[in-house]
């Protein structure tokens, strides 16, 4: 079994979990807000986790050049407009289909990857992927497709596309570095979310200065959504250095069982027989890229 494989779900699991924790704080405070509590303490968190790295496994520092750093401020800023559009779609459908909706990113990653990453897929790993999108697509469009609001379509897509940009950037900046696993995500994983946390925070400081201090009245909330996230980016950032996005975002879509297990226990939120269906056909997708 590829190492990729044990990271992917780990990832999926921490993010369906920050996930949740951002829908709640996302009743208390503004967009720019949960967007935000996302890196906040992440920053500190991954520095410990690169250091740990280094402790136990010494590594040359690597030289980051200007491509690398274009790469990294393409990707922090996708990835911020990426959660802000999460975050409307929270307000806009029920938690689950908010989340189902952003799980576009993987047949997105797969088409922008094929054409523009030089990262094509075999024909099986192809199927996983459609396999993946009709789960989504089942999971997410609750009434007939001309009842499904505009606004929550093109959010939903919004996300998923910003999502899916962010994670072949931060593919294409772990391979420009030259550094043997996992060092080489641990240094990405901190040049992005130290970006994002600087730009938000520059933002917020010039623009909504109310909105840090509600984050600030509200310390678990935000460093559950930050610890979480931080986990969350450790494992999708070391599987999308051994793997395709393509593939790893496939897999990753078993996030989904464990967001309507959050879904269902913590928001009361009933599952119906398309989120069964839909269930049915992320472990099939999922299956076919293992299999790839």
């Amino acid at each position: 079994m590829g190492l990729w494989i044990p990271f992917t779900i780990f990832a999926a699991f921490m993010q369906s979990w920050r996930n949740a924790f951002q829908n709640r704080l996302s009743k208390e405070v503004n967009t720019a807000g949960v967007t935000l509590a996302r890196f906040l303490w992440a920053s500190p968190l991954a520095a410990i986790y690169l250091v740990l790295l280094y402790w136990f496994k010494p590594v040359a520092v690597p030289s980051f050049n200007t491509p690398f750093v274009l790469t990294i401020l393409a990707a922090s800023v996708s990835q911020i407009f990426a959660t802000a559009l999460m975050v409307m779609l929270f307000r806009l459908r029920n938690y689950a289909i908010g989340v189902g909706l952003a799980k576009s990113e993987a047949v997105i990653a797969a088409v922008l990857g094929a054409f523009f990453f030089s990262a094509p897929l075999t024909l099986l790993a192809w199927i996983g992927v459609l396999i993946g999108a009709l789960a989504v697509w089942l999971m997410s469009n609750t009434h007939a497709v001309r009842e499904l609001p505009l606004k929550t379509v093109v959010t939903g897509l919004g996300s998923g596309l910003c999502f899916a940009l962010t994670t072949l950037w931060v593919r294409e900046a772990a391979l420009m570095l030259e550094l043997s696993f996992p060092h080489s995500a641990a240094w990405v994983l901190l040049w992005v979310i130290s970006t994002q946390t600087l730009v938000l925070l520059a933002w917020l400081a010039i623009r909504d200065r109310p909105t840090i201090a509600a984050l600030w009245q509200r310390p678990k909330a935000v460093m559950l959504t930050s610890l979480f996230s931080c986990l969350g980016s450790i494992g999708w950032f070391t599987a999308m250095s051994l793997e395709t996005v393509a593939m790893v975002k496939t897999l990753g879509q078993v996030e989904v069982l464990f967001t309507l297990a959050i879904s269902a226990r913590w928001f009361r939120e009933k599952l119906g027989t398309r989120d069964l269906w839909g269930l049915a056909f992320i472990v099939l997708g999922a299956i076919c890229v293992i299999v790839a």
